[in-house]
């Protein structure tokens, strides 16, 4: 099993696991710490992250920032092609195409999908990660491409 996805269901089986996964992931990538997020649920080719409105990551009409919220997609998105990576490959981000749909306020969640990889594969692969607001609203989705390849 993947090492990440293997210490993810360790943890989060425990309280507080799903928070100390997190915070292991920002510590790693500290930058993605400035959003405070936080894993509810991981598995191949699927993630799930929330952050939590503040008036730390709001923009000046008082929202969650676009910035924040490209930070949330590249941290979901990041994750999942970690976690779902076979033995003996790598990824890497090499672009995002993102779009702003409606204001984020309150609880947000990040949906990162990403297909199913295949040993010795080569080439751009699409995650696509939606954040949703606590009503089920789509308030910005980012298409993430990883450039994968076989470890050298």
């Amino acid at each position: 099993m993947n090492p990440t996805l293997k210490l993810w269901r360790k943890l989060s089986a425990y309280p507080g696991g799903k928070q100390l996964f997190s915070k292991g992931v920002c510590f790693k990538a500290p930058y993605f710490a400035t959003i405070k997020p936080v894993f509810e649920e991981l598995e191949t080719g699927y993630a799930v992250v929330r952050i939590k409105e503040r008036r730390a990551i709001h923009n000046h009409i008082g929202s969650v920032h676009a910035i924040a919220l490209c930070n949330l997609a590249e941290f979901a998105a990041g994750v999942v092609s970690e976690a779902s990576m076979p033995a003996g490959m790598r990824w890497i981000p090499a672009g995002m195409t993102v779009r702003y749909l409606g204001s984020a306020k309150g609880e947000l969640r990040g949906y990162a999908t990403l297909r199913e990889i295949v040993v010795g594969e080569k080439g751009a692969v699409p995650v696509k990660v939606e954040v949703k607001n606590a009503v089920g609203k789509v308030v910005f989705d980012a298409e993430i491409s990883m450039h994968i390849s076989p470890k050298k």
